[in-house]
């Protein structure tokens, strides 16, 4: 990943609505979502959540797909990934293991450690 596009990808998901999609299509998996259940889910306006869904898909972190007369949204989990990887690439000076459990893999995180970042 380059910079530049890791710059994209953290701008995109510094925004709280935008943020909760994202969220929300990782949990949903590859299946993804429709857009008016994720409007739905999130109580979000439909001319609003175009908008954040267009900056997410802007910068590459998610993929639709058309159903019928639906638009089905998903998270791009390479992207995401990529992501993760770029900015954990020189966690303790390129040895995350001697950093200790967690510190550098998000896989080996509880979920309460999740929930409560090591600040």
């Amino acid at each position: 990943m380059e910079k530049q596009d890791a710059i994209t990808g953290l701008a995109a998901l510094a925004q709280e609505s935008r943020l909760d999609v994202f969220r929300l299509l990782v949990q949903a998996g590859p299946e993804g979502l429709p857009a008016g259940q994720i409007a739905e889910r999130l109580g979000v306006p439909a001319n609003t959540l175009s908008f954040h869904l267009n900056q997410l898909r802007h910068a590459g972190l998610i993929t639709f797909r058309r159903e019928s007369r639906s638009l089905i949204y998903a998270a791009e989990f390479a992207a995401m990934n990529a992501l993760l990887r770029y900015l954990t690439e020189n966690c303790c000076q390129g040895a995350p293991a001697g950093c200790g459990p967690g510190f550098c893999d998000p896989t080996a995180l509880t979920a309460h450690e999740m929930r409560e970042p090591h600040l």
